[in-house]
């Protein structure tokens, strides 16, 4: 058995190909862990769906930002909708199949036994793991239960930015959703930044790298994370970080979680998208 987590493929379908004829995965006994962000930007965000979804148990799937776009868009969502790399799936003959699966992933996935928990964006530092681990469940209640109009209507916007226990409703839900999925930086109030993306050495003054905060709750599980582009790989201790910017024009990477740590990383195939 051997378990591989993969970075932001954000719908460069060619490049996930090439790196899956790479890894040669057994998926009766091997798991492959997406980061998040299967979709939108690239070209073929559809036949990413199809062919992740096909991995069938083998594929442990964190939902990230522009995943939710997807879903938001298949739920009526008329700006994300207009979103030309989301249109494939959202006028697909199999769209309602693959909303439904889309929609059931997890917004977390934690494996005590590894010690390592798999986010697309990134933990809270008021959270140990096991409080994240709950406060995913919540989102995901929503996302996969009856409600899930009423609740995407909610969660777009940057407010809350702070975590607190006392809130409640669509802010206690948008707080989680930011948190996990749009991440980067904290001010000095502990205040979410969700305006800048550069990496950490060009960074404004005053903001701090999420996993830079002294005391974070989740500092001694390894944490697995994408969505940060400009950061690039990094690996510290109970630290890794795999968004190497495939759909940018960099490559699409993944990583052996068992065992000796060995990188995989096939170089894009296609130029950067247009601004």
């Amino acid at each position: 058995m051997a378990i591989y987590a993969i970075g932001d493929v954000q719908g460069c379908y060619d490049e996930l190909s090439r790196l899956l004829d790479q890894l040669k995965p057994d998926t009766r006994t091997d798991e492959l862990w997406f980061v998040g962000d299967l979709v939108n930007r690239g070209p073929r965000s559809l036949e990413v769906l199809r062919l992740v979804k096909s991995l069938g148990r083998a594929a442990v799937v964190t939902l990230g930002n522009h995943d939710l776009r997807l879903i938001a868009a298949a739920y009526g969502n008329e700006k994300r909708a207009a979103e030309p790399a989301l249109k494939c799936v959202l006028e697909a003959p199999d769209r309602d199949e693959l909303i439904e699966w889309l929609r059931r992933r997890s917004l977390l996935h934690y494996r005590p036994d590894l010690n390592t928990l798999m986010v697309h964006a990134g933990v809270p530092p008021a959270w140990d793991p096991l409080t994240a681990v709950k406060r995913a469940r919540e989102v995901e209640a929503e996302l996969g239960g009856k409600r899930i109009r009423e609740f995407l209507r909610g969660l777009y916007g940057n407010k809350p930015d702070r975590w607190s226990a006392d809130l409640s409703g669509a802010d206690r839900l948008r707080y989680i959703v930011n948190g996990f999925t749009r991440m980067r930086y904290l001010d000095e109030d502990g205040r979410l930044d969700l305006e800048h993306s550069d990496p950490p050495g060009r960074r404004p003054d005053g903001l701090t790298p999420w996993f830079d905060l002294p005391d974070r709750g989740a500092q001694a599980v390894r944490i697995v994370f994408g969505h940060w582009a400009s950061l690039g790989f990094l690996q510290r201790a109970n630290l890794l970080a795999i968004d190497t910017g495939c759909v940018w024009g960099r490559a699409l990477s993944a990583v052996r979680l068992d065992g000796p740590a060995r990188v995989w990383t096939i170089p894009a195939i296609r130029p950067p998208p247009a601004p």
